[in-house]
């Protein structure tokens, strides 16, 4: 496991185009996003109390339904290169262990 911190210094660049960017560049097998909610849902859930969670999507869903988890560029990055993108919370304890074992609480982002 390579984990890369940062962004690129480039402008127009979010951090998440740089971590796909970098994914693509190193064929990692997966990217995992470390965020503050525990996966993808159809709006923001700390503002609307009827947002439904994914467990898994594919990266045209994310860029159809315009959600906003990662901007369009990473997604589509990590489209075109096939890796796969797991959306977890960062801010639940332990939760990056229970992710990378298989068994914690993420959407998976993959082509179907």
């Amino acid at each position: 496991m390579v984990i890369c911190a940062a962004g690129t210094g480039l402008p127009f660049f979010t951090t998440d185009t740089g971590a796909a960017l970098r994914a693509a560049e190193m064929a990692c097998d997966a990217l995992f996003k470390g965020t503050s909610v525990d996966g993808i849902y159809s709006a923001d859930p700390k503002t609307d109390p009827k947002a439904t969670r994914f467990e898994r999507l594919t990266y045209n869903d994310i860029l159809a339904r315009d959600l906003r988890i990662m901007d369009p560029a990473a997604i589509a990055l990590a489209r075109d290169n096939a890796i796969p993108v797991v959306v977890f919370s960062i801010r639940t304890p332990g939760e990056v262990l229970r992710v990378l074992r298989g068994n914690g609480r993420a959407t998976i982002v993959t082509r179907n």
